[in-house]
């Protein structure tokens, strides 16, 4: 399990860290971008839900707890980018099969 910290460690939401290797790519490409989004996720601790307004000049940190770098799945992705750039903003979305790419394409 991982966290995700936004600004400060009160505000902080525990994210497994497959979920969150693939949340820091595209954190990363929407902020390199300067593209602003809102982030919204569901509390570990079954309390709700948090939004987090996503902007370049909030310090951000992804702290994993394991020792192994996941494997990226290209369509999970590709389906958070979306996401992110969509009305709604980006939210965790299950991931799907790696074969969905090739059933597209």
């Amino acid at each position: 399990m991982g966290r995700f910290i936004y600004d400060t460690v009160a505000n902080a939401v525990d994210i497994d860290d497959r979920t969150l290797a693939h949340l820091r790519i595209v954190v990363m490409n929407k902020l390199r971008r300067s593209e602003s989004f809102m982030f919204d996720v569901e509390v570990g601790d079954g309390s709700g839900r948090r939004s987090f307004w996503m902007h370049p000049s909030v310090p951000i940190q992804f702290h994993f707890y394991g020792s192994r770098q996941p494997r990226i799945n290209r369509v999970w992705v590709e389906d958070l980018m979306l996401a992110a750039s969509g009305p709604n903003g980006l939210a965790i979305t299950p991931e799907p099969s790696e074969d969905a790419l090739v059933d597209e394409g």
